[in-house]
């Protein structure tokens, strides 16, 4: 999963990023990066750049789609811009 995310309220996204690292932890996914200090070579893009890996892509859909997940999607909804992509892997 890879995100950019432009927050508007830091207070209720600090509540959806409480909410969001249980479930990913509780999905087996891990943060491999996240900073909104990414070197933008190429783009226009602000914002927080945050990276997780799951096991699978299917195991990141299932995370994505769980009404868990979809609960605190709309509470970043309420408070930042987000675009968020999965991806599969490569070895």
């Amino acid at each position: 999963l890879i995100a950019n995310i432009r927050v508007r309220d830091k207070e209720n996204f600090a509540a959806f990023s409480g909410m969001a690292g249980a479930l990913i932890k509780a999905h087996g996914g891990k943060v491999l990066a996240r900073s909104p200090n990414a070197e933008r070579q190429e783009c226009n893009l602000k914002g927080i750049v945050v990276m997780i890996e799951f096991d699978s892509l299917a195991s990141a859909k299932t995370f994505y789609m769980s009404d868990e997940y979809q609960a605190a999607k709309a509470v970043r909804d309420g408070c930042s811009d987000t675009d968020l992509m999965l991806i599969e892997g490569s070895e």
